[in-house]
């Protein structure tokens, strides 16, 4: 991941409500979450949901698949580990004496 996408990550994942959204996502796996079922579990009127979705989309942490009359949603696990990745992979790299925390 380079800089600016994990910059772009980071900004879009620093709002309560769509860090609260990818979240649920994460949970709800590979099948993905309706955005009523979205709005409803997180008590979002839909054009505030319809914002912070846009913005989790277009900083790929996102993606949407059209269903009938609805749009299922789910988190791109792919970028959620490139953004781990990208944040840990200097962890105590100038410190020769650190005992690396799991997952470094």
């Amino acid at each position: 991941m380079e800089h600016n996408s994990a910059t772009h990550a980071l900004a879009a994942l620093g709002h309560q409500s769509r860090l609260s959204i990818f979240r649920l996502l994460v949970r709800a796996g590979a099948g993905g979450k309706l955005a009523g079922d979205i709005a409803l579990a997180l008590s979002l009127p839909g054009a505030t949901l319809s914002f912070h979705l846009k913005e989790l989309m277009a900083a790929g942490l996102i993606t949407a698949e059209q269903r009938g009359r609805t749009i299922c949603y789910r988190a791109q696990f792919e970028a959620m580990t490139a953004l781990v990745d990208y944040l840990t992979e200097n962890c105590c790299a100038d410190d020769q004496a650190c005992n690396r925390p799991a997952g470094c």
